[in-house]
């Protein structure tokens, strides 16, 4: 008596084999995609805090200058802060990358608009935060 046995097949064939390290390797693309993406999202986030609070110190800094031309020569002037240029670019901008433009702009005679506007660039875009304000004569 003859015993027919067949011997089983097991393991993988080569086209299966393929097949899994294909969706491994798209699997590990996509997740490394993500966090790169994560990561420069990140960067851009930071990078617009420092840019709000380096506008914010623009608008603080005209605020100053007003209160300062307006309490210390003779009596208060308010001629003086709105005739003036205003100056105040970023210290150290060659190695931040950020520029400050602080803008004014006369609304009537007893107010000035003030925007303080600052870029920067990442990557191969071009960014801006702009704060405005009102200031007022308040020596009257």
């Amino acid at each position: 008596m003859m015993f027919n046995f067949k011997k089983q097949n097991t393991g993988f064939t080569l086209v299966e084999t393929l097949v899994a390290i294909s969706i491994f390797t798209i699997s590990i693309l996509g997740l490394m995609s993500v966090m790169a993406r994560g990561v420069s999202d990140t960067s851009y986030v930071k990078q617009k805090v420092v840019a709000g609070y380096l506008a914010q110190e623009g608008i603080e800094y005209v605020r100053n200058k007003r209160d300062t031309d307006v309490l210390y020569p003779g009596g208060g002037d308010w001629g003086i802060f709105v005739g003036e240029t205003i100056s105040y670019p970023v210290v150290g901008s060659d190695f931040s990358g950020f520029t400050r433009t602080i803008q004014k702009s006369v609304i009537s005679a007893d107010a000035v608009k003030i925007s303080s506007t600052v870029t920067w660039t990442q990557g191969s875009g071009q960014h801006s935060v702009t704060f405005t304000e009102n200031l007022f004569n308040w020596w009257q």
